[in-house]
């Protein structure tokens, strides 16, 4: 069933520090890892080390089962230090606790076998499907699956024919490395060009039913209580994937805009303001104001995604009933001010007063602005938490249908 349990030593502050660490390495080496697509066998290595893969697997199968709130504050420090890297490393890990919440104790036995978990998840279905026996047989490619690069998993969506002939419906399935394989199509992009989003094609791949849901990932409901928590015992096995799958965004976001302001201060330090006569910009009325409207947009953001992570653990102490579509989705609308605050903060003080020298291709703001420019332009920020979450919390508040 399960391998060695990791060390008892391996705690929350440990793993922290870990990353905490990890991150002036990570800052030095973010050229190499856009022009790489990924980050290096190194750093992946030291992260398997670390223990960041076993952060949401489940005691039972060797994992650390150490909580959303801590691999939050890991991505949170990886994506200060490089944003591809936390993009990367978190969209890859995050899954764990969909497959651990949503899956019967049969698939987890066999998903979970390694230990480590790394599983890029993509939400638009693509490919197709035939039954076969005892699962299916898909063909087709996947884009923008980040973290594939040393996935041993993927998750992924199709639309599948329903038994009695009617419109095909969304199935989610988990493939195992085995039965995919990796394209060559990443690093073009505005930005995030490191964060291994590579597409995964599969051809005459079988996954079994056991690791196959009827539904999309962001409509499956947890509130009936899930198998996670049933073999777990540990309440965050009942929360929410789709709110956790919003909070990934929120905290990327987040990552960038602190990365960004910390440039932004090395810049306030080293720099004179122009059309100053040489005044260090510390002392520029100009800057010290962009500087603090920035600052104080990041903060605010930054405690509401404090308050955002505690309303999901509350919920989960709660139960899964407490899970209900009004809950998510005003948990979703918080994440999506966060983002918002993040971008106000990049776009529109630090990167435009930074100075054009210091937004030339490599220089840390440069590349934040690109990062947060593509998760700003992500279609579940841009289109579904801009206007389609609005309008279901709105709807799911006044019980309108």
């Amino acid at each position: 069933m399960s391998k060695e349990p990791f060390p008892a030593s391996a705690t929350s502050a440990r793993v922290v520090a870990e990353a905490e660490a990890l991150a002036p390495v990570l800052a030095g080496r973010r050229a190499e890892t856009e022009d790489l697509t990924h980050y290096a066998e190194d750093v992946h290595e030291a992260f398997r080390k670390a223990g960041f893969y076993r952060i949401l697997v489940p005691r039972r199968y060797g994992g650390l089962e150490l909580g959303m709130d801590t691999f939050l504050r890991v991505v949170l420090t990886l994506t200060r230090a490089c944003p591809s890297t936390g993009w990367m490393y978190c969209l890859g890990h995050a899954h764990a606790h969909a497959v651990a919440t949503l899956f019967p104790q049969r698939a987890q036995d066999e998903v979970f076998t390694g230990g480590d978990f790394i599983c890029p998840a993509t939400v638009v279905p693509s490919g197709t499907v035939e039954r076969a026996d005892g699962g299916w047989m898909l063909n087709g490619v996947w884009n923008y699956c980040s973290g594939a690069p040393y996935a041993t998993h993927f998750m992924g969506h199709t639309l599948a024919p329903t038994p009695d002939g009617g419109p095909p419906e969304p199935l989610l399935f988990v493939a195992p490395r085995s039965t995919w394989k990796r394209l060559d199509d990443w690093g073009t992009s505005l930005g995030l060009r490191g964060s291994g989003s590579h597409s995964i094609a599969i051809s005459g791949g079988f996954v079994p039913d056991r690791l196959t849901l009827n539904g999309h990932l962001s409509r499956l409901t947890v509130t009936g209580g899930t198998p996670g928590l049933r073999l777990h015992g540990n309440p965050e096995y009942g929360g929410g994937p789709f709110s956790v799958m919003i909070m990934e965004d929120a905290v990327l976001a987040l990552g960038m805009a602190q990365g960004a302001l910390d440039a932004y201060e090395e810049l306030m330090a080293a720099r004179t303001a122009p059309f100053s006569a040489g005044v260090p910009r510390i002392e520029d009325p100009d800057h010290q104001l962009w500087y603090g409207e920035a600052a104080a947009l990041i903060a605010t953001g930054e405690a509401a995604f404090r308050d955002v992570v505690r309303q999901w653990l509350d919920a989960c102490a709660e139960g899964p009933a407490a899970f209900t579509p009004e809950r998510e989705l005003r948990i979703a609308l918080i994440c999506r001010e966060v983002v918002e605050l993040c971008w106000r903060a990049v776009e529109g003080r630090l990167f435009p007063t930074a100075g054009s020298s210091s937004v030339r291709r490599g220089q840390h703001i440069e590349r934040v602005w690109r990062d947060l420019s593509m998760l700003h332009s992500h279609a579940g920020v841009a289109v579904f938490l801009s206007t389609i979450a609005k309008r279901e919390y709105t709807k799911a508040r006044f019980g309108v249908g």
